[in-house]
């Protein structure tokens, strides 16, 4: 049995890419394990560590030599590997050789593998020191890193994300001393780059944290640097009267610049909230990594936090130098804004006509226009206000040519909000500026307005049907337009706001607003196939499994909401307990009727039904045909679905006691349209024969 030790691996590095921070780190102690795993090393945890300077792991109770393996290695079969007088043959000396066997003491590997006789060798395969597996281990980890873009330094020819300093390993309270990356491993770190710029000795692999946060003012443990700083910042926000918001992103970000985090809390002039707070708040945070604070109602307060990587024995003067930095970003966004006002969105858009959307496409003006016929008309399916919709498309694009979000480009939209209000016009136009561009990201907000709903439906529809238009399809790993984007975005919009619009309609009138592909008929089929196929992902990762829609898309719809109340119907169905006799009764009736080429007749013949269960089972149908149909008139698949479950028993015992396939044709032809008209009821929803795939 091996004795276990705790090894730390850390690699010390000049500063990291922050937005990569958290991914580097996650593949480094992935691979590290998973290397380890596969030499059957055991370890009973694992901790990850990373800084801007540093990536280490340490591996608790290690153990020191991977396990003694039993070998079995096979070779040709007996009658192969001798000939009748005995000799070995040419296979039997190869085995031999590979093997480090003598050919004369061949006969004493000899073993059945429970087929035939054939040569096999069986030893002890003695285990490798895990200290002399570490430098390979460590050296794949690095190598294997998701970097886009590597480095070299010096006149090493190595690469990596950034120069490598240092390399520290140690295993237990040994220090392993290995060449990798053509540096010599050690056990020396060095601690916080200005409050500790000197080397520091690990004398034990599970010292590690406490010697950087004692020593070294280094807060190793990613976690524990994040849940200060988002401690320390609100803590800020409740001192100055009122909330810190806390960005993800941001704070990830953040955490990754540090290793010694202080929050202080600054502030700016009063007079530049007059500027939109989205445009400050885009300033603080991406030029700065600043966080901002708000009042109760949610506006923006005159101040700032941020996150320093020292601990000042002055912290006015940092906060003094951060206030004379972000001074001069607010008063560019004040002066874009007060330029910006000046000009009218109406003014702005001939300036459209010189950038390009797509070079068969045509200008970003000329999107606009037909944005604004497509609005129209949606305007009209909706009975909405097709003026708005129309001005409210004309307008759409018009904030991309203002200086606000030529330096901002996180506000298109909301800059197009702030300047059609300055404009006078309606609010509903105004609104849907920015809300043309919702949902933005899977789970955001969808417009609040009809307007900003049929921009955003309109929008997004003309980019679909233009980029298929041209034969610019999506492919598994480009969508350079994000048509996907585009489309999850109308189907979520169509379904979760309830509107009644057929995609069907959507995509020919999108399609009929482009003069180059206006006739194409294969065109609207593929568009609105792709864009139909999108839900699929959706239903999936709401636990709706792929039988369910297809067993839906299986009626060739085109109405999301529609869909969407079948699918959610069938899938409650398919939680009853008679859903799995129907579901395969259904396709048993498929099998049957698909084998059939004559008309089957739509009416079933009273006259001609004889046993039992077929009487019965014509007359439960009878009974549900007239209990179904209000439902399915109204919509209300699921009532209609849970009421043909009943007729479980009656199916089962058609099937049970009821020849279809007679030889008495008026007889097997009445059975054929009765098996027509289970199926036809079902069928008003979907085709739930294709649950049976799920079972």
């Amino acid at each position: 049995m091996t004795a276990n030790r705790d090894l730390l691996i850390e690699i010390g590095t000049e500063e990291l890419p922050p937005k990569a921070l958290k991914t580097l780190s996650s593949a480094f102690t992935k691979s590290i394990t998973s290397q380890l795993t596969a030499q059957s090393l055991d370890f009973s945890a694992v901790k990850s560590f990373a800084t801007p300077r540093r990536l280490a792991v340490l591996l608790s109770n290690l153990a020191e030599t991977s396990p003694d393996k039993e070998l079995e290695i096979w070779g040709p079969p007996v009658k192969v590997a001798f000939d009748d007088a005995g000799k070995a043959s040419n296979a039997a000396l190869a085995f031999a050789k590979k093997n480090q066997l003598s050919v004369d003491s061949l006969d004493q590997y000899i073993a059945n593998d429970g087929k035939q006789d054939k040569l096999c060798y069986r030893h002890i395969a003695k285990g490798v020191a895990t200290e002399d597996l570490i430098a390979g281990i460590i050296d794949t980890a690095l190598t294997s890193l998701p970097v886009a873009k590597r480095m070299r330094w010096g006149s090493s020819r190595t690469e990596f994300v950034r120069p490598i300093q240092w390399i520290a390993i140690v295993f237990g309270g040994e220090v392993i001393q290995k060449n990798i990356f053509e540096i010599t491993s050690s056990n020396i770190t060095r601690g916080h780059r200005f409050h500790c710029n000197q080397e520091l000795t690990i004398t034990a692999a599970n010292q590690y944290e406490s010697v950087l946060k004692e020593q070294g003012k280094v807060v190793a443990d990613y976690q524990l640097r994040k849940d200060s700083i988002r401690k320390q910042i609100t803590a800020l926000g409740e001192t100055l009267g009122g909330h810190t918001v806390i960005g993800d992103d941001l704070l990830d970000e953040v955490c990754s610049l540090v290793e010694w985090p202080v929050a202080l809390a600054g502030s700016f002039e009063e007079r530049f909230l007059k500027v939109p707070a989205e445009a400050l708040i885009s300033s603080m945070k991406e030029h700065q990594k600043y966080f901002h604070v708000v009042d109760s109602s949610g506006n923006l307060m005159p101040f700032f936090i941020t996150v320093s990587n020292i601990e000042s024995h002055d912290p006015k003067k940092v906060i003094a130098g951060n206030e004379r930095v972000i001074r001069p970003r607010l008063s560019d966004a004040a002066f874009f804004f007060e330029t910006d006002c000046k000009t009218s969105l109406e003014n702005r858009r001939e300036r459209l006509r010189a950038i390009v959307f797509q070079d068969k496409l045509g200008s970003i003006y000329d999107k606009t226009c037909r944005v604004a016929e497509l609005s129209v008309d949606i305007a009209k399916l909706l009975d909405a206000n097709p003026d708005t919709a129309a001005r409210a498309a004309a307008l759409s694009k018009s904030d991309l040519v203002t200086d606000m979000v030529l330096e901002f480009d996180d506000m298109q939209g909301i800059a197009g909000y702030y300047y059609a209000k300055n404009d006078g016009e309606a609010d509903d136009v105004a609104l849907a500026m920015n809300e043309q561009y919702m949902p933005r990201f899977a789970g955001d907000s969808l417009p609040t307005t009809s307007t900003g709903t049929i921009l955003a439906l309109a929008d997004r529809l003309d980019t679909i049907s233009g980029i298929f238009g041209i034969g610019q399809i999506p492919t598994g790993s480009k969508d350079p337009f994000a048509l996907r984007r585009a489309s999850l975005g109308v189907l979520r919009i169509i379904v979760e706001k309830k509107l009644t619009l057929d995609l069907s309609t959507l995509v020919d009138l999108a399609i009929t607003k482009h003069d180059k592909f206006a006739n194409d008929a294969k065109l609207k089929g593929t568009v609105l196939s792709y864009i139909i196929d999108r839900l699929r992902a959706g239903y999936e990762d709401q636990g709706i499994s792929t039988e369910v829609f297809l067993s839906v898309n299986a009626k060739q719809l085109s109405a999301p909401l529609d869909i969407d109340n079948r699918i959610k119907a069938v899938q409650a169905f398919n939680q009853l307990p008679e859903a799995g006799a129907l579901a395969a009764s259904n396709k048993r009736v498929s099998n049957i009727l698909a084998k059939i080429t004559d008309e089957i007749a739509d009416t079933v013949d009273d006259k001609l039904l004889q046993e039992p269960a077929e009487i019965a089972l014509a007359e439960q149908l009878a009974l549900q045909r007239k209990a179904v149909a209000p439902l399915f008139a109204i919509g209300d698949y699921e009532g209609g679905l849970k009421s043909l479950a009943s007729l479980q028993p009656a199916v089962d015992a058609f099937f049970e006691h009821v020849m279809v396939n007679v030889d008495d044709e008026a007889l097997r032809r009445n059975r054929q349209s009765l098996l027509k008209e289970l199926q036809g009821l079902f069928l008003e929803v979907a085709d739930i024969s294709m649950l049976v795939l799920g079972k």
